[in-house]
């Protein structure tokens, strides 16, 4: 399939209007210098300061640059989804703003998309320029990472990836997800998964604006295993649960009741069904079991009808097309 463009820069932004102009020029020296056509996608996360109006200026010298505006702040996530669908090169690279990824990593990740066949390598930033408050937690939801979905990458959270097209326009992110996005496209099935060394330097203008809870983005990871797998069948997952607890509570019944008629045949001392706590526990797993189920007959019937969207208000574009 022909490509309109080499390559699509996408870039969320919140608040950058000193590092924009270094980093447009950095990224287009660099794509210049290889001979690649380009195109430079920067949304605007609903900055307060004059980064919109800084990045007018950027596409009036030059038509590769393009932008989107958000009317308020959605987020990183919500940034690179719409930045995503809007790309039109063959390969698509992310960055940050901030100038902490280097523009010089780009060919590099363009060949191993194109001549490796990777459907997206990551970025890994071997040597960080951030204090330890932010590295150590980076390190064990990295971990943590790595085991839940088998991916072997040691930074999940690097801004700096680059993916194939057809990744791109087949995978959503929402809430804090980008985070995991290479376990999103793993479970949509871009199995190649690579990953770069790239050199992280330290911030040159003010501060981090996209900041992360480590909590919340464990929680992130446990959402997208649990929906990944069982989004389209939700019964696969409520069913069995509930299956099991109903005939769990079903075989605690039969031996209150099997218990109960082998005391009166033996003429023993028979006991109150209900002055027995396995009656509860077995009334109880039954109730479940029967709610699960019936949760999970629902969650099916919603699945089939469903169609997700990500719609964020988007409220002046520049040079993309609508």
């Amino acid at each position: 399939m022909p490509y309109d463009l080499n390559i699509s820069v996408v870039v969320p932004l919140y608040n950058e209007e000193e590092s924009l102009p270094e980093l447009c020029n950095w990224i287009s020296r660099v794509m210049q210098t290889h001979g690649f056509t380009y195109e430079i996608i920067l949304v605007d996360d609903g900055s307060t300061d004059t980064s919109w109006e800084v990045l007018n200026e950027l596409s009036q010298k030059n038509t590769n640059i393009k932008g989107i505006r958000f009317n308020r702040n959605f987020g990183k996530s919500a940034a690179l989804n719409t930045g995503f669908k809007k790309a039109k090169g063959e390969v698509v690279i992310s960055m940050d703003a901030d100038l902490q990824d280097s523009p010089d990593e780009i060919p590099a990740l363009y060949e191993m998309i194109t001549a490796e066949k990777y459907h997206m390598v990551s970025g890994w930033k071997k040597k960080r320029h951030d204090p330890l408050g932010k590295t150590i937690p980076s390190k064990f939801f990295n971990r943590i990472t790595r085991i839940i979905s088998g991916i072997k990458l040691h930074d999940f959270n690097c801004g700096l990836k680059a993916y194939h097209n057809r990744v791109v326009k087949n995978i959503q992110i929402y809430g804090e997800m980008h985070r995991y996005i290479p376990v999103i496209a793993k479970w949509n099935g871009f199995y190649k998964i690579g990953e770069k060394v790239v050199e992280h330097r330290a911030r040159k203008y003010g501060y981090t604006k996209f900041g992360f809870t480590r909590m919340v983005g464990l929680l992130d990871l446990l959402s997208i295993t649990f929906v990944s797998k069982f989004k389209r069948k939700p019964m696969h997952f409520f069913g069995t649960l509930g299956t099991l607890s109903f005939f769990a509570g079903l075989i605690i019944t039969m031996f209150i009741i099997g218990d109960k008629l082998y005391r009166l045949h033996y003429h023993m001392q028979v006991r109150d069904v209900t002055a027995q706590p396995l009656f509860f526990l077995a009334l109880v797993a039954l109730i479940v079991g029967v709610q699960l189920f019936l949760t999970g007959f629902l969650a099916e019937m919603m699945a089939m009808k469903s169609q997700s969207s990500n719609e964020y208000l988007v409220v002046e574009q520049i040079g993309i097309d609508k």
